[in-house]
This record gives structure tokens, sequence and C-alpha cells, in this order.
């Protein structure tokens, strides 16, 4: 047998088992088998592994995937320069500089899905020069990731600067929400969602930005995919702003670790 999971907290919707359990049939693998691990403390992640024994890889999900990276053996380069991991790959037997008989990889696939999902979403429109990214998180390191690829330039909103912002070397740009006017919605032609406010079972709330100056030249994007339409995605698109959730992004990353776990 072989074993694959998801670690965070909490986990309230049952993508991934679903997803990987429809590929390990599709694909044959009848002796494979995908769970939830809800865990609060990073530091758990040890104990799991050395309790199954058979458990090849683990997807990683919000509040974990910077905490993650303490914990791994190696991480590959693109991870390693989005300072995120998303899936970690489990090898045994191996030996390592610490006490545990196995290895531990970390790979990111935000990056690709989203990528992917993005350009789909924008038709590669080179109009678009400016984006802000809502959330300072894990998955918000991805986002980031792919817009320096892509040459669009972007800002975070948060609710209190970092220590980074107020370093005048730093090249981090952030806002406020209570920054946020005309000029700077109008420059941010795209506006990315990827913290969790609006999440189901939390749909009735979101992210407290000015939608009242976005317009028809905007594109928004939710990385939340449940509920279907996040209150972000529909107060945008009440302004005539394009919009897309997170759903394919979703499938496409879990395409990308479903090929490094095979």
């Amino acid at each position: 047998m072989r074993y694959f999971g998801l670690i965070g907290f909490p986990l309230k919707n049952n993508f991934s088992i679903n997803y990987f359990t429809e590929k390990f049939k599709q694909s044959g693998f009848h002796d494979h088998i995908f769970e939830n691990y809800p865990i609060e403390n990073i530091d758990q992640v040890i104990s799991i592994i050395e309790n199954n024994k058979n458990l090849d890889g683990l997807c990683i999900t919000i509040p974990h995937k910077i905490s993650i990276i303490d914990y791994l053996d190696e991480i590959e380069e693109t991870a390693k320069i989005i300072g995120a991991v998303n899936c970690v790959k489990i090898i045994p037997n191996q030996q390592t500089n610490n006490k545990n008989n196995f290895k531990l990889i970390g790979y990111n696939t935000d990056a690709v899905g989203f990528e992917q999902s993005l350009n789909s979403f924008i038709n590669n429109k080179t109009n678009i020069s400016k984006a802000l990214i809502i959330g300072t998180g894990g998955a918000s390191k991805a986002i980031a990731f792919v817009l320096n690829k892509l040459e669009i330039s972007f800002a975070f909103v948060t609710r209190e600067l970092s220590n980074s912002h107020k370093n005048k070397n730093s090249n981090i740009k952030e806002y406020t929400y209570e920054m946020l006017d005309e000029k700077i919605m109008k420059e941010h032609q795209l506006i990315i969602n990827c913290s969790p406010i609006g999440m189901f079972p939390n749909e009735r709330i979101a992210p407290n930005i000015p939608y009242h100056f976005l317009t028809s030249h905007h594109f928004a994007f939710d990385l939340i995919y449940l509920p279907n339409e996040s209150l972000f995605l529909k107060k945008a698109k009440e302004q005539g702003a394009k919009t897309k959730n997170g759903l394919e992004m979703l499938h496409l990353q879990a395409d990308k670790a479903w090929e490094l776990f095979k």
C-alpha cells in the first residue's frame, strides 16, 4: 500500500481526498490511499510520518506552507526562491542529517497552477502592468514569484505594514487597507486575493478594499474556490471587473503534485 495525505488546519473540505482518490482509480492504482491530517502545530508532522510507514507524499496547505520548511532535508530551487512549500515527497530508508530514517524534499506547485490559470484568465494582456496581492501568507509568495516572472509589478495589501516595508533597502511594496485610494486602485488592474477571507463557512465576508473604484478594466482573481463565487468576486463583478476563482489553479497544482508523487 502507498499512502498520501494533506496536512493543514482546519481542513474543512474534501477536495484533495476526492481528487487523488479519483486519480488513483483512473490510473489503476488500487493500493493507493489519500487521507487528511488536520494538525494545528507543524511539529506534529514528524510523528505523522513516523506513525505511517507507507506514507510517500504530503500536500501542504494553510497555515503550514512556510513553517514546513524547517523540517525538510532538501528544497527544490523554485520553492526555495518562493519561500513556501505545498508539496513534500517522502523517501524512506535514506540517511539524513537528522535522526529520522527518511528524507523530506519540498516543492511548490502553487506557482505552476497559478501561472497557467492566470494566463488563461488575462489572456496575456500586456496592458496589465501592476497587481495588488491581498494577504502575505505562503500562497502569496508563489503568486509574487509568478508576477515577477511575468514582469507584472505588485504590492501587498495587509492589515499592518511589516518591518520589511519600513526598511528603506527593501523592494517589498505594501499598502494597508486604509491606504488604498482611487489612484492606487486605478493603477493596479489585477487584484488577487491570497487570504482566506471569504472562504466557507465565512462566505459573508470579503477583503475590505474600496470596490467602488474597480472598473471593467480590472481583473479580480480569488484563490478561494469554496464558495464558487466569493463575496470578493461578487463585489468586483458588480463594478464590471472580470473575475475568476481558484478552482482551476487548485486542479493544476494538484496535477503537478501527482506528477511528483508517481
